[in-house]
């Protein structure tokens, strides 16, 4: 008895998408990496890329529309780092727009030859090299203002450096070509390429009115969401905010209900007055959100309280102390906690204090390093000072934490 089998597959082969990747450009490139990303894709060495989009160029255009296909939609290769390049494009399209006007200019008098034999082909290439310079002009300043400016290497200087250049390029051509002697031969074809130049220079500075005109529309639109969100926040504070405050003084600050509202209040008032706070945390806002947390996590009510321009970041040793100290009054102490950081121009002073039964530091077993260690050593080896002591009238207990000025500038440099 025969039987028949189906033909073994290989469960190891690769799938199609396994079998040719996602096609990407690397990060540091010539120009824009095309020619590289697609080099790589296909496992084909880089010259062959480059020269086949050159000769497919030359022949019909057909290699430059595919190079410009691939750049708009090919994504960059994964990475946090800036692409950089290393070939100076915007002066190549600047040396190509000043060699095409040349060219342009060398044959203007040939094309008196057309006026007596009636012929059209030698006005038509002098207008294509003028309007291509013209074009490899404005390709060059567009260039430096959408690429080379982002990067470092290059930035508004070198941008700035271009349009000028171009500028007056295209100045000069204009100029050349209304006062030249092709405005007798062809004034109509001649005219039409001296506007082409005139308005070169206005897309050359486009890009600057773009820019210019998407920040007004932003600061208006700023504005007007500023407007909504006070005539909000003036709503809400006479009803929602003063009713969440009448629940917490009902309740009693370390009720469950209490601390729902006062986290409810707080988150609240964090999206009503989100704009007024900026993105790069400080000292104060750190320890806003880290008091946040803790009521909610514990039966405490922490109060926040900054007097000065805080120069401390959040990633600092202050605050990590801070956190530390706060934590441990959320945690031994309860009930009402507050605290104040003050910033002058000598030095970040932190002080927390709660009201609970209190401590002496020297009273803390040995193994116990969490108050020597990570608030006292932390702020000693940072250059600073750490202190634990009673509370005012002996009540509770108050954290003291200085840190000199003169630090906090060396740590940011």
């Amino acid at each position: 008895m025969e039987t028949s089998a189906e033909p073994a597959t290989d469960a190891a082969a690769p799938t199609p998408a396994e079998a040719a990747p996602r096609m990407t450009r690397p990060r540091a490139c010539v120009a824009t990496g095309v020619s590289a990303g697609l080099a790589a894709h296909l496992g084909w060495p880089g010259w062959i890329v480059r020269t086949a989009f050159l000769v497919t160029s030359i022949a019909s255009g057909a290699g430059l529309l595919l190079y410009l296909w691939l750049w708009a939609l090919t994504p960059w290769a994964p990475g946090d780092e800036r692409p950089t390049r290393r070939a100076p494009v915007a002066w190549l399209l600047v040396s190509a727009a000043v060699v095409s006007l040349l060219a342009a200019a060398a044959t203007s008098p040939l094309i008196a030859l057309d006026t007596v034999d009636g012929g059209s082909d030698g006005i038509a290439w002098w207008l294509f090299a003028v309007l291509g310079g013209v074009g490899l002009a404005v390709a060059s300043g567009a260039w430096a203002s959408f690429i080379d400016r982002p990067e470092p290497e290059r930035g508004p200087r070198h941008e700035l450096t271009i349009r000028l250049v171009v500028t007056a390029l295209l100045a000069v051509t204009a100029a050349a070509l209304v006062l030249g002697p092709t405005a007798a031969w062809y004034p109509a074809a001649t005219l039409a390429a001296a506007l082409a130049a005139v308005l070169g220079i206005g897309l050359v500075y486009a890009p600057t009115l773009v820019t210019a005109w998407r920040d007004l529309t932003a600061e208006r639109t700023k504005r007007i969401r500023e407007e909504q969100r006070s005539e909000i926040a003036a709503h809400l504070h006479d009803s929602v905010l003063q009713t969440l405050a009448l629940i917490q003084n009902r309740a009693g600050a370390t009720s469950e209900v209490a601390r729902i509202a006062r986290a409810q209040e707080r988150e609240l008032r964090e999206w009503l007055f989100a704009g007024d706070t900026s993105a790069d945390s400080d000292l104060g806002t750190d320890l806003r959100d880290f008091a946040a947390a803790l009521e909610i996590d514990h039966p405490v009510t922490v109060d926040v309280v900054v007097v000065g321009e805080s120069r401390e970041r959040a990633s600092g040793e202050v605050a990590a102390a801070a956190r530390e100290a706060m934590l441990n009054a959320a945690r031994h102490a309860g009930g009402e906690v507050s605290v104040y950081v003050e910033s002058t121009p000598e030095a970040v002073e932190v002080f927390v204090r709660d009201r609970g039964p209190g401590f002496a530091l020297a009273e803390v077993p040995g193994d116990r390093l969490g108050v020597r260690e990570s608030i006292i050593g932390r702020m000693r080896r940072a250059g600073g000072s750490g202190e634990v002591r009673a509370g005012v009238g002996g009540v509770g207990t108050e954290v003291r934490l200085r840190f000199p000025a003169e630090r906090t500038e060396q740590m940011r440099g």
